[in-house]
């Protein structure tokens, strides 16, 4: 499940953001993203009472932020040892580490939004038998907050 929440919009409460905070904890949602709000041209909610200031509303999303990474890694935990189909986006080779991978993304990825699935290639000769666009199945060996790391099957 994926959502994208505002902190600090017009009004809101400390005990408000907090009960926020409690829900996030609870439902453990998959892919999340939070912005700070801010005023829009001719948006409704520039008229809104109870403004606040640009410090707390960045303050509110790091928080938001944070709670949601560690949501993040210990969900993407549980991907370690599964094998699925991933969608070849790039292929990237490290001259100096003579390092070959591929950036892909499972079905439930978001291009350019969510975490990337880096599946290490065995070479040069590997990277070019899965251009972008390719549809290739792995097994997932490792995860951190944001990313799984993957070996071709």
């Amino acid at each position: 499940i994926r959502s994208t929440f505002i902190a600090g919009f017009p009004g809101e409460t400390e005990t408000e953001f907090d009960y926020l905070l409690d829900f996030l904890r609870e439902a453990e949602l998959d892919r999340v993203g939070c912005f700070a709000y801010s005023p829009v041209d001719g948006a409704a909610a520039n008229a809104l009472p109870g403004a606040l200031p640009d410090e707390v509303r960045h303050d509110r999303q790091a928080r938001f932020m944070e709670v949601q990474q560690a949501i993040s890694e210990k969900r993407l935990q549980r991907w370690i040892g599964r094998e699925t189909e991933v969608l070849v986006d790039a292929i990237e080779h490290d001259r100096k580490a003579k390092l070959w991978r591929a950036g892909a993304r499972s079905q439930g990825d978001a291009p350019e939004i969510d975490g990337v699935v880096y599946v290490e290639l065995a070479g040069e000769k590997q990277a070019t038998a899965m251009p972008p666009g390719t549809l290739v199945r792995v097994r997932i060996d490792e995860a951190d907050e944001h990313d799984l790391f993957a070996t071709p099957l």
